[in-house]
């Protein structure tokens, strides 16, 4: 069997892209779980009451990170 650390990046990128489309032909068999669901009714009723906090791709990532 052929070792993942022995893969370059792009041949990781292409293995991933080949699992998601295999995996996204049955988009029945992809459900959300129930919290997701709420976490965007949440999100939506915070946008709605002008409660919601936006910030930029770049300033998102550097505050998941640290």
């Amino acid at each position: 069997m052929l070792s993942i650390e022995s893969l370059t990046r792009t041949e990781k990128l292409r293995m991933m892209e080949a699992i998601w489309d295999d995996l996204a032909r049955d988009p029945a068999a992809l459900t959300s779980p129930e919290w997701h669901a709420q976490a965007l009714k949440d999100a939506e009723h915070a946008h709605t009451e002008n409660q919601a906090m936006f910030v930029s791709w770049d300033i998102a990532k550097k505050k998941l990170r640290a």
